[in-house]
């Protein structure tokens, strides 16, 4: 098997994203005090254990992230893990519109004062070990001081930047033949049009200029080109729509329809399809005119042409395979 090997002046932020997604992990809502003793807490993927002698977890945090000062303040913090039950609850303290996390979400105070969420599959109230600066992150490292589990559920996983039992449930039924096309074609108009909708209004000319280069790549290919190559050139193209939509909600959705185009296109025979490119094209001609309407219609005739082409087949083999 090939592999390609980049250099440091060759990671690019978004691949580096997308491979780190490939560890499965589990998610976790971090609690703590403010100075005047109000709960705070967001959610995060990147918690780890460190040592069992002393008993030493971590978790890592954005340098630029609101709640940087309160962790950093904070005496100590709570590691609260999260069922599969609780996505809502990963949702609510993950989203930036939502002043007061805590309303209506059932917690006590644990031994060392921490906000303890009611139901996790287990908690940990550490007082800070350590913090280091690494990036654009700093890491604090917690000496687990109280913990304490909950009911016998699923963990709830992230994976490749959705939930897993989401992301899983919908890759089943492509592969059983149980999701027909046309669910899964209304299904990416309706959500990547609302994103190319978004994109005009919030898209900078940096984000549109990185879907052009994945334009540019889809077009580039070569017949020796493998599989695996164009899937990920379609992902990218449709992934740079979605961060150029900002809206946190429909890109954990898109990130999980790209599953779903990644499965179908495991399926499809590969052929060269240059009639696509200038619908591909027009897409990001309205995006830099602000033409809502025509990039929403530029996507809708792209999905036609698949279809008519004989590309899109019902059950597994269903897969809007554009980046031929």
């Amino acid at each position: 098997m090939t592999r390609t090997t980049l250099q440091r002046d060759g990671i690019e932020p978004a691949l580096f994203r997308q491979l780190l997604g490939c560890f499965p992990t589990g998610v976790a809502v971090i609690t703590t005090r403010a100075a005047d003793g109000t709960p705070a807490g967001l959610t995060c993927n990147s918690f780890s254990s460190v040592s069992l002698e002393p008993p030493l977890v971590l978790f890592s945090l954005r340098k630029e992230s609101r709640l940087m000062a309160t962790f950093a303040e904070a005496e100590g913090f709570a590691i609260n893990i999260l069922s599969q039950r609780q996505d809502a609850l990963s949702g609510r303290f993950a989203s930036s519109k939502i002043a007061d996390k805590f309303e209506g979400v059932a917690w006590h105070a644990g031994p060392l004062g921490m906000p303890v969420i009611e139901d996790c599959l287990a908690s940990f109230e550490c007082s800070v070990y350590a913090r280091h600066e690494a990036g654009d992150h700093h890491v604090f490292i917690g000496e687990v001081r109280h913990m304490s589990s909950g009911p016998t559920d699923q963990a709830l996983v992230f994976y490749k930047g959705a939930y897993m039992m989401l992301a899983e449930s919908l890759r089943n039924l492509v592969v059983q033949g149980r999701l027909g096309s046309p669910d899964i074609d209304e299904a990416y108009r309706t959500l990547y049009g609302t994103l190319l909708r978004l994109a005009c209004e919030r898209a900078s000319d940096g984000e549109i200029d990185a879907i052009e280069a994945a334009v540019d790549v889809i077009e580039a290919h070569q017949a020796t080109d493998t599989l695996a190559q164009r899937i990920d050139s379609a992902s990218r193209f449709f992934s740079a729509i979605a961060t150029a939509g900002h809206n946190e909600a429909l890109t954990l959705m898109a990130q999980t329809m790209t599953t779903i185009l990644r499965e179908r296109m495991t399926h499809v025979p590969v052929r060269p399809r240059p009639d696509l490119f200038p619908l591909r094209r027009k897409v990001v001609h309205c995006l830099r005119a602000r033409d809502a309407d025509g990039a929403a219609a530029a996507l809708d005739e792209l999905i036609d042409k698949l279809r008519k082409g004989g590309e899109l087949q019902a059950g597994a083999d269903a897969a809007p395979a554009e980046a031929r």
